[in-house]
């Protein structure tokens, strides 16, 4: 049941709680967006975050579109998982109830604080708008605000308010943060002019507010690899308490219509896949899957661990630049993305858990590998020897591969039978060589758009693929099919295995 100081400060209940009546939920929610990238969207929305969280407020994060990064930070600012909303990767009607599902799985919630991607109407190349921030905003019913750099201008500031909030029909611009504002009298110009489009300015972060987080190729650096992130994020939280009207902004969140939408559920999505987990002091053992995490893996969707644990598997994370060994009862692997290109050194240098891994994967541990992971299970990586599971030789190219891609499967593997159709997407600077050879046995994990990418291989000669890995990104939420079939795989290799299938 839903406790009386939850009922009064409208927080929805947990996920699992007995059905609520009506069906429609209330749920205060803001989307940040912004006319372009660079204008400091993540800025506002993480700070929003942490400072509604230090007013003591249950407060969940979302980020629009396939990014990780973000929601590292996200977690970060409000000590809960960094969660996705995105249209191509699980479709137009899964968008709310994972909104919901989000809201509701890790606490009693206050508060979503949605950060946009690109500029407010940007989304799938060719797509009209299709995945944008407002093609959400519009899915969700919610109102944004704008995080608007202002260092270079005056009163065009209004002129590109007012065209963003006129531009599309059904997208309502419900306020405005000023960014990097260089003076008190540049502040009141700007000020000034925005009072003629109605949107009203929430606040002003100032030049030097002393807000800043590093870089490199494939944008920010993951929280989980800043020892100081944690530091940096609050004091973001400081700025952003310090800077913008918070009572207005939850004014605005409180506006949003409720939600006509049930949460999305694991078990659920897999249907007749799920199993219920294990009594209570039953003998039954949930078949262990191997994650990999710390500060080479930072790169996962939330609801993979949920879908896992749904289909009747227990994920245990490991860290490949520490681990001596998979952990007991490793029965499945999940490799899931992030910058072993970075840290490619420290992983060549842990050889025990390389080789217990390299011994598994031969043995028929059902793997899974995306991108990162790929890159782990090559030959090598930049010249610094990796597993060595598959015939590829990983390196850094010159150009960033970005983009939405669909995929089909052209033949079985621990994913799926031929055929099998999903849509993902691709953000690497590396790239795997590998022979033609490799390529002509029907090895090929996905076509992606067409053209031909990873390994979908049987390594230990079983009859069926056990090993998929890919560049591409998946989010499981949107293909429960995936996750099925990799459970399946593991719960038969479960059944048949003694112990791990690892080195000593």
């Amino acid at each position: 049941m839903v406790s009386a100081i939850d009922t009064a400060l409208g927080r929805l209940p947990r996920t699992g709680d007995a059905p609520q009546e009506p069906t429609t939920i209330a749920l205060p929610r803001v989307v940040v967006s912004a006319p372009g990238s660079g204008h400091g969207k993540t800025t506002l929305a993480t700070g929003l975050m942490a400072a509604l969280r230090a007013r003591g407020l249950g407060v969940a994060g979302f980020k629009v579109g396939p990014d990780f990064i973000d929601p590292g930070y996200h977690s970060l600012a409000t000590g809960r998982p960094g969660r996705n909303l995105d249209p191509f990767l699980t479709s137009q009607a899964l968008v709310a109830p994972l909104l919901v599902h989000g809201a509701t799985a890790d606490g009693p919630t206050d508060v979503a604080v949605v950060e946009g991607v690109m500029g407010l109407f940007d989304g799938r190349i060719g797509g009209d708008g299709y995945a944008s921030t407002a093609h959400v905003a519009s899915l969700t019913r919610s109102p944004i605000v704008l995080a608007l750099d202002v260092s270079h201008m005056t009163r065009t500031a209004a002129a590109i308010v007012h065209g963003l909030a006129t531009f599309e029909p059904g997208v309502r611009v419900a306020g405005v943060v000023l960014n990097k504002a260089a003076s008190g009298r540049h502040m009141r110009e700007v000020w000034s002019a925005l009072e003629s489009t109605g949107v009203p300015v929430l606040g002003v972060l100032p030049r030097d507010a002393g807000i800043a987080a590093p870089s490199r190729h494939l944008g920010l650096v993951p929280a989980a690899e800043r020892d100081e992130a944690a530091e940096s994020v609050a004091l973001l939280a400081e700025r952003v308490a310090e800077h913008v009207d918070l009572d207005q902004l939850m004014a605005i969140a409180g506006s949003a219509p409720e939600l006509d939408a049930a949460a999305w559920d694991a078990s659920a999505a897999l249907g007749d896949a799920a199993r219920p987990a294990a009594r209570s002091g039953s003998s039954a053992r949930r078949p262990v899957v191997a994650v990999a995490g710390g500060r080479a893996f930072t790169f996962r969707y939330a609801e993979t661990d949920e879908l896992l644990r749904a289909a009747g598997l227990e994920p245990i994370v490991f860290d490949p630049l520490t681990a001596p060994s998979l952990p007991a009862g490793t029965a499945g692997l999940y490799l899931g993305g992030g910058f072993p290109e970075v840290h490619a050194e420290e992983l060549s240098a842990n050889s025990a858990l390389r080789e217990g891994i390299r011994h598994a994967v031969g043995a028929g541990l059902p793997t899974v590998a995306e991108c990162a992971g790929m890159l782990y299970l090559s030959a090598s990586v930049d010249g610094n020897e990796m597993v060595g599971a598959i015939p590829g030789v990983g390196s850094m190219g010159p150009r960033l591969t970005l983009g939405y891609r669909t995929a089909v499967a052209p033949g079985d593997s621990v994913l799926g039978v031929p055929g099998t159709r999903v849509t993902g997407h691709e953000f690497h600077r590396t790239t795997i060589s590998a022979d033609d050879a490799d390529r002509s046995t029907g090895a090929t994990a996905w076509l992606l758009d067409g053209t031909p990418d990873g390994f979908a291989l049987d390594p230990a000669g079983t009859g069926r693929a056990t090993l998929h890995a890919s560049y591409l990104h998946t989010h499981w939420a949107g293909h429960p099919h995936l996750a099925a079939r990799f459970a399946d795989a593991v719960h038969a290799y479960a059944a048949t295995a003694r112990s791990p299938r690892q080195a000593s």
